[in-house]
């Protein structure tokens, strides 16, 4: 099975959005270096950043993400962001009218599904959940293996949380990477299994 990562960028008090659903300076870290991220040369980023989250987005194979997201972003004009192969969208509506039923987008009801479709699909490739909402369900179900979070130096105060519902107790191992890039910082965390 694929392991299953929960990513995204957080400021410091914890939230990747504020309550208006704007992510603010959390992504100003991908365009403030002069290392390029991607062949369209838009998200440049420092070389230790490179070095970290290029190799870790060559592995993902999918990325889980909540209709919310999804509509959010229109959908990424039916292409997977970053070179991703496919994008499982956790929903209880239908794909959208006119949506164009060849793009790689699945859209599953509840959050097991989409991790078991995610799964199915991503191979021995990675399966990435989006941190808020939908990332923290899957935390909370257990189905979580690992979490990743590009720390940005900004507080905010209120807004969407990175873990968005969970309200319990989950621990994680000691962070097996921490790497400082230019105003961000990159953590990755094991999730630890039991009590």
């Amino acid at each position: 099975m694929s392991k299953v990562v929960m990513y995204g960028s957080v400021s410091v008090d914890g939230f990747v959005a504020d309550e208006n659903d704007q992510p603010g300076p959390l992504f100003d870290w991908l365009s403030g270096g002069d290392v390029p991220l991607d062949e369209s040369g838009a998200l440049k980023v420092s070389q230790a950043s490179y070095d970290h989250t290029r190799p870790y987005w060559d592995q993902i194979g999918v990325t889980i993400a909540g209709r919310h997201v999804f509509d959010l972003t229109d959908g990424w004009d039916g292409k997977p962001p970053s070179g991703i192969d496919h994008v499982v969208v956790v929903t209880h509506r239908p794909s959208p009218e006119g949506w164009d039923p060849e793009a790689p987008f699945h859209f599953v009801d509840g959050v097991e599904s989409a991790v078991a479709k995610a799964q199915a699909l991503a191979g021995d490739r990675l399966v990435e959940v989006a941190a808020g909402d939908v990332g923290g369900q899957a935390l909370a179900a257990g189905l979580v293996d690992e979490v990743r979070m590009d720390v940005v130096p900004v507080v905010f105060g209120s807004g969407k949380r990175y873990f968005g519902p969970v309200d319990a107790r989950h621990l994680l191992e000691d962070p097996d990477a921490v790497i400082q890039g230019d105003r961000v910082l990159h953590l990755r965390y094991r999730v630890r299994r039991g009590s």
